[in-house]
């Protein structure tokens, strides 16, 4: 009884946060009502109280899945890389990229990091940092990676650039969840090319 109770429960759990992200694609995150996400699920408002606080609580669990499971793409690729900087880069990044309006909206995403900035202070920040940074530690990664695979020169500091290769990508991010008229390929083409410089630079002798 204890395991159907609890594959009862992550089941509600799915279909609240599903119906809240369905809706805030569909209304906006601000005209979204705790009530129509209730409703949306099938269940009580008591009920969703029961696994949420509020919709700021259902924004840091969305934002939580989606970079969950990126990570979890992001590892199959930096345990066997392709075998130059750039194409790793490319391989790892168009990941991110690709899956970063499976569950939220542009809207979404500008609302995520409006709350991170004007609380930096609360749960949903400091969640929000924590998973920014395992994204900028996995890039980290595979820099490393590569250069024990001699794809990155010797006495090249990896993690930092891991982390400059991080701070453009999450930059540029941004950049394209305030435009709303901009393409993934768009973005992925313009990313690519800002690090085909440093990528040449530190690349291993015979991996160009």
């Amino acid at each position: 009884m204890t395991g159907l109770r609890a594959k009862q429960k992550a089941d509600r759990n799915r279909r609240i946060l599903e119906a809240a992200t369905t809706l805030f694609r569909e209304m906006g995150y601000d005209a979204a009502r705790i009530e129509d996400i209730a409703e949306r699920a099938e269940v009580s408002v008591g009920t969703f109280y029961n696994y949420y606080q509020n919709k700021g609580d259902i924004l840091v669990a969305a934002v939580s899945m989606e970079v969950e499971e990126v990570l979890a793409a992001g590892k199959i690729i930096v345990e066997n890389p392709p075998a130059t900087v750039s194409e790793a880069l490319q391989a790892l990044i168009g990941q991110y990229y690709d899956h970063s309006l499976v569950y939220l909206s542009k809207e979404m995403w500008r609302t995520a990091m409006a709350i991170s900035i004007q609380q930096p202070e609360s749960p949903f920040s400091k969640r929000y940092t924590e998973l920014d940074g395992r994204l900028c530690d996995q890039v980290s990664t595979l820099m490393t990676k590569l250069q024990l695979r001699g794809g990155v020169m010797p006495g090249i500091d990896a993690v930092a650039a891991g982390q400059m290769f991080f701070n453009n990508l999450n930059m540029m991010f941004i950049e394209f969840v305030k435009d709303e008229a901009m393409e993934l390929d768009t973005l992925k083409d313009m990313v690519g090319r800002q690090n085909r410089p440093l990528a040449t630079l530190i690349s291993g002798p015979k991996i160009q």
